[in-house]
């Protein structure tokens, strides 16, 4: 999914991640994905977000591999819910990154509005996207909780392609 233009053939790999992740509602759809919020009504109204921005970005997550779609049942009524694929999940350092940088350089406008990255093995908040800065771990979303303080007064485990997959069958 492209900002301007595809880069998705060019040479630089950065320029390539960007064309798939440079997206700001991107980074936001996936986010909401990793909170266990897969479903379109839900992602919307957590995202104040027009359908047919959704909707695209759903699709190119979908397209590109990040996601995919399984159904469930909505009392009698079967729909699609987005999960993460492993390659999805691979997304999980840069969306720790983006959340650690804020923390570390931008001002929240309130004392809620904060988001902080934590290691569940060791209950450590981590200063880095990949691994626990507390005991050295490496962090995947499987022993990750991101505690968002708008959203719980606890930390949310993150949501994996494994466990989606599980619990789908």
């Amino acid at each position: 999914m492209a900002l301007r233009s595809d880069w998705s053939r060019r040479t630089c790999s950065m320029a390539r991640g960007l064309d798939i992740l440079g997206d700001p509602w991107t980074i936001l759809v996936l986010r909401e994905i990793f909170f266990g919020n897969g479903r379109f009504d839900a992602i919307k109204a957590r995202l104040e977000v027009a359908d047919s921005v959704l909707t695209k970005r759903l699709a190119g997550l979908v397209e590109s591999g990040l996601l995919e779609k399984k159904a469930y049942d909505d009392g009698g009524r079967t729909r699609q819910e987005y999960v993460l694929t492993p390659m999805g999940e691979d997304a999980l350092p840069v969306l720790n990154a983006v959340t650690i940088w804020a923390e570390k350089h931008l001002p929240a406008p309130s004392d809620k509005a904060h988001m902080y990255v934590i290691h569940s093995g060791c209950g450590k908040r981590t200063s880095s996207a990949d691994t626990c800065t507390g005991c050295g771990e490496r962090l995947t979303a499987a022993n990750t909780s991101w505690h968002s303080q708008s959203r719980s007064e606890q930390p949310v485990p993150l949501s994996t392609a494994e466990v989606r997959k599980e619990a789908a069958a």
